[in-house]
């Protein structure tokens, strides 16, 4: 027979086309392989984590990142890191994870006012609003009325008595402040006339009080306990939903007949949005179970935090409470900053 050099030519091209057909066919597949998140095949995390801190270290918010991280790499059997990233009164971090890729290994430890406060406060947010979503509600904490002694007011009664015949001092952690919102809602709910002065920052405005410069102050509960239990400082009310862990005798403005003063400060986990959800929740699986522990829920006590297990449609919708009384008080007072 005899050899035709067309026919294996023919013969020779079919068989690359094949090969070639075949190739094309498998990409499709290899793309989703590679799109798909690396918990669906249950590797997520498969490298060390990073939790931003967006406020300084040493504080509550940090501390209770530390505490979780150490829980956390046991759980989820990698490396957890603490960053602070601090400025524009936490605006700074947030923006970090905002644009970090939304794959789970960056995680945003907040207290909620950038989402809740800072969007009436500022006129520029240097993030979206919607670029971050919450994980987990990690905790609460409580703001507390104050005086110098010096002053000789010793009860929520008698500060807004000494207001009516003049306005008092009052400061806070700075313009636009949680405790600062406080002060004009006492005002609103009392009558009471007062003068806002504000620091930067909760301990400045704890020395300013000390130090005889103002002669009340809204402020953290945890950064007073030191000069409360030295009897340095005196403790009015709480004004929250809740009394205080760590002065439990303390009542709440509300208790004193003040209704509708219940500011609080929230600890968040964030994501940047478009997280897979498989991803999401792993890592809220990891939180809930450190804040079950015994040991952590005693730890954050200590700081005046209150563990809590919200689900994230009661999340979302305490959020938004917050953000609309925010927004209220700070249109009706003219508070917006650039």
């Amino acid at each position: 027979m005899r050899h035709d050099p067309t026919l294996a030519q023919r013969r020779s091209s079919k068989r690359h086309f094949l090969k070639r057909l075949s190739a094309v066919s498998a990409l499709p597949a290899l793309a989703t392989l590679a799109a798909t998140p690396a918990c669906a095949e249950g590797t997520f995390p498969d490298r060390p984590l990073k939790i931003v801190v967006n406020f300084s270290a040493g504080g509550p918010l940090d501390i209770l990142a530390r505490v979780m991280a150490e829980k956390m790499q046991q759980t989820l059997k990698q490396t957890v890191i603490v960053e602070n990233q601090t400025g524009a009164a936490g605006n700074i971090g947030a923006r970090s994870v905002a644009n970090a890729a939304p794959d789970g290994y960056t995680l945003l430890f907040s207290i909620d006012t950038p989402f809740t406060l800072s969007p009436s406060v500022y006129k520029q947010m240097p993030f979206s609003a919607t670029a971050l979503e919450p994980v987990a509600l990690l905790g609460s904490s409580t703001l507390t009325v104050a005086v110098n002694p010096a002053t000789g007011i010793d009860s929520l009664q008698a500060l807004i008595r000494k207001s009516k015949n003049r306005a008092v001092s009052f400061s806070s952690a700075g313009q636009g402040s949680p405790g600062h919102i406080a002060a004009l809602m006492l005002a609103e709910a009392t009558g009471m006339r007062i003068n806002h002065i504000p620091y930067r920052g909760n301990a400045p405005a704890v020395v300013a009080l000390l130090s005889g410069e103002v002669e009340a102050g809204i402020l953290s509960t945890s950064g007073l306990i030191p000069q409360i239990q030295a009897h340095s400082l005196l403790p009015l009310a709480v004004a929250g939903s809740t009394r205080s862990a760590l002065l439990p005798a303390l009542p709440t403005v509300t208790e004193l007949g003040y209704p509708g003063l219940e500011l609080e400060f929230l600890f968040l986990a964030m994501l940047p949005r478009d997280t897979p959800d498989a991803i999401r929740q792993t890592l809220r699986k990891a939180m809930m179970d450190a804040l079950s522990q015994p040991a952590i829920r005693t730890r954050l006590e200590q700081l005046d935090i209150l563990a809590s297990d919200l689900s994230a449609a009661e999340l979302d919708k305490k959020l938004e409470a917050m953000r609309a009384n925010y927004s209220r008080i700070i249109k009706a007072h003219r508070l917006q900053m650039d």
